[in-house]
């Protein structure tokens, strides 16, 4: 029961972040205003970074023998380093606060992972990453329509 309501929040919450995403895409064409790069080549830096970070890292994991569910905690870690790194390339400081929230929840993934409750890695660094994630998303998209709608 549980399992489904999460679900059903999470396809709206994914519905809901896809029409606002189109609804300021919209918008923003009409109004025919100056577009800022966002995929600057210091975006590109940081991006080859992170996958190296991401793939490197988990062979390292595996290399040394830890437990399959620390790649989670490595990937929302280096995640939310990604977002907290490209906050000053896109010189919106708002994207460092889940930035932030997934580094931390990426480092107590991390120190779950050396203990017996390895089990709770997933939902540590997994499952309440994606809803930093899907909030942040929600919360930006909303600000975007309601400020250009004003």
């Amino acid at each position: 029961m549980a399992a489904n309501l999460l679900r059903v929040a999470a396809c709206l919450g994914t519905a809901s972040v896809v029409a606002m995403w189109f609804a300021t895409a919209r918008k923003v064409r009409a109004a025919g205003g100056p577009r800022r790069n966002m995929f600057s080549r210091a975006y590109l830096v940081v991006v080859a970074a992170e996958a190296i970070l991401l793939f490197g890292g988990i062979r390292v994991l595996a290399a040394w023998g830890r437990p399959e569910q620390t790649n989670v905690a490595w990937v929302a870690f280096v995640v939310g380093v990604h977002f907290i790194v490209l906050a000053p390339v896109w010189k919106d400081w708002s994207i460092a606060v889940p930035g932030a929230v997934l580094t931390l929840l990426g480092v107590g993934g991390l120190a779950l992972a050396s203990t017996t409750a390895v089990a709770w890695v997933p939902l540590v660094s997994g499952v309440m990453s994606g809803l930093v994630l899907l909030t942040g998303a929600i919360t930006f998209g909303w600000r975007a329509v309601t400020a250009r709608a004003a």
